[in-house]
Order: structure tokens, then C-alpha cells, then sequence
């Protein structure tokens, strides 16, 4: 999978041009399926729009962007694909439609992987008549930026396929983890909403505003979290003692925390005091502005730490 030269990318919106930006500086055609009527125009702005960033990453040295093609055929847009992104909307009913349709098109060696956070694999494979090359490729957005991608397979899926399309993913840059069984939201998906949840708590009960929780996270763990995993960062926070000597000494007070955490969802009244919390943060500025500051963070921490992993 490292000498793929055609992708396929299924779906355009944000996740799949997304996908389709990497994809292009990575050296790899890319053939777009999407049915609407603008998709082109979309896709080529977004990619445009990436396509400094990913310079600016190192990532474009074989890239063309335009060696992309659109279609609204599914069937034909995997022609000839040797790896497929699928990313269309989170309905299993659009999925399995989709799936019918490009099946008896696909190559005999090809990967299809679905960008799904919300679905399960077993769910989706239920629109395969065969779905032994069909893997889960979870991304984190946006997938041109964002390292990880979550891959599954389970009984169903053919020997080697999850290792192929791990190799695949390295060879575009990204930081594939295995997910060994199947749970909703997969692995990231559910530690960002247990943090969501407890940030949610920590404003509604009035210890802290919308603003200075996400202040809290950017400028405390969320940097720690940049460089290293919770349990690693906790095993060096004890000295030479690692982990055991940290579990010994705060045992107590995370059972203490852990006690007191929130058990809370989210219904209109808590979502409008969020809305109009991360209003007053966002102090006048449009979501586009947001984007690209939050995408010249990513950027600059990447450039920062990649050189160091890679020690």
C-alpha cells in the first residue's frame, strides 16, 4: 500500500476535502464522488486553502493539486482506485447505498476505508456483500493537518488488510492506532467527550465560564497533552518513582476527583449558556478566522514536535 498512486475520495465535505488535500501533496491522484452540484468549487478552495499549510509542513514535495477529477458516479470515481476514503453523511441507510453501489467496481486489491466516528464497523459492513477490505479510518479534524487516524478491522475483515492500510495511512504522514474492539465514538472521540462533559459540568455549576475552562485547557494539559498521553505525562510526574510512586501518592485525590465529577447531558438551556459562553470568547470574530487561527496553531505545534518524534 506504500506504492498507491490513485486515491479515491467519497464525499466532499469538510472531512473528505479534507482527506482530498492530503491525498493531492502526497503525491496521489485522487478521483472525488460527491453529488453536489458545487463540489468542485469547494474542493478546490479548500485545497488551495491547505495547500500552504501543507507546504509549510513539508508534505507537498510530491504533490500536484491538480491531479484531482470529480464525479457523480460512485461506481466510476473507484475506478481504478487502489485506496477509497469514504466520508458521506452519518446515516447507515447513505453508507450501505453507497457501499452496494461501489462494490462490484472496486479493484480486487482495493481498501476502502470509512471515515465514520459515529457508526460502528459491524454496522457498516451489514451493506457489503463481501466487506473483507473494508476497514474503519477514523480521522481527527481536519485529517490534513491532524495526525491520527483510528483503523479497526474485526472477524470479518481479510488477513492483512488492517496492516496494509495502516501502511498506507504512514505513508501519507499520519498516526494510525488499532482499535481492538468495538465501542461508540471509537478511542479519541471518547476521551474528548469525557473531558467535554466534565468542562460542561465545571460551567454549569458555576466554578468556572465557558472561556476560562477552555482557557484552563489550552494553557494547562492541553500543552502536556501535545508532547505526550495522560498515563506516560503521569509516569514521569513522580521522578525517578514513575508511575507506581504516582499512583501511590495521589491515589486518594484522584478517587476524590473522580467521585465529584459531572454526570450531566447536554438539552437546549446548557447548549444556549455554551453558545453564548463561546460567543463572548470568540469576541466578534467569524468561524473562517477561528479556523485559521486554530489550523496556524496546529500547524506551528507539528513543526515543533514532528522533528522530535522523530528522534
Amino acid at each position: 500500500m506504500t506504492n498507491v498512486n490513485h486515491t479515491a475520495v467519497l464525499g466532499a465535505g469538510v472531512i473528505g476535502a479534507s482527506w482530498t488535500a492530503l491525498f493531492l501533496a502526497s503525491g496521489r491522484s485522487v478521483a472525488v464522488f460527491d453529488v453536489s452540484d458545487t463540489t468542485e468549487a469547494q474542493v478546490r478552495g479548500y485545497v488551495e486553502q491547505a495547500w500552504p499549510v501543507l507546504k509549510e509542513l513539508g508534505l507537498t514535495e510530491k504533490g500536484n493539486p491538480d491531479r484531482v477529477s470529480f464525479h457523480r458516479s460512485a461506481a466510476e470515481a473507484v475506478d481504478g482506485a487502489q485506496f477509497v476514503q469514504e466520508s458521506v453523511p452519518e446515516r447507515i441507510n447513505i453508507k450501505h447505498e453507497l457501499f452496494a453501489a461501489i462494490e462490484p467496481a472496486l479493484a480486487p486489491d482495493a481498501i476502502v476505508a470509512s471515515s465514520a466516528s459515529g457508526l460502528t464497523l459491524s454496522e457498516m459492513q451489514a451493506g457489503w456483500k463481501n466487506p473483507g477490505r473494508f476497514v474503519l479510518g477514523h480521522p481527527f479534524n481536519p485529517p490534513h493537518l491532524i495526525p491520527l487516524v483510528e483503523v479497526m478491522g474485526n472477524g470479518r475483515t481479510a488477513g492483512g488488510v488492517v496492516e496494509a492500510a495502516e501502511r498506507f495511512y504512514a505513508s501519507v504522514g499520519k498516526v494510525t492506532i488499532r482499535v481492538n474492539r468495538e465501542v461508540p465514538g471509537h478511542v479519541a472521540n471518547r476521551l474528548q467527550a469525557a473531558v467535554w462533559r466534565e468542562a460542561i459540568h465545571l460551567v454549569k455549576t458555576g466554578v468556572a465560564s465557558v472561556e476560562d475552562v477552555d482557557k484552563a485547557m489550552w494553557a494547562g494539559p492541553g500543552l502536556r497533552w501535545a508532547a505526550m498521553g495522560p498515563t506516560m505525562l503521569f509516569h514521569l510526574g513522580a521522578g525517578e518513582g514513575g508511575l507506581a510512586a504516582f499512583c501511590q501518592r495521589y491515589t486518594d485525590s484522584f478517587n476524590r476527583w473522580w467521585d465529584d465529577l459531572g454526570v450531566l447531558h447536554l438539552d437546549p438551556t446548557m447548549s444556549a449558556t455554551l453558545v453564548q459562553g463561546v460567543t463572548e470568547e470568540a469576541r466578534g470574530k467569524p468561524v473562517s478566522d477561528l479556523s485559521g487561527q486554530r489550523d496556524a496553531l496546529i500547524t506551528a505545534t507539528l513543526k515543533a514536535i514532528t522533528p522530535l518524534r522523530a528522534r
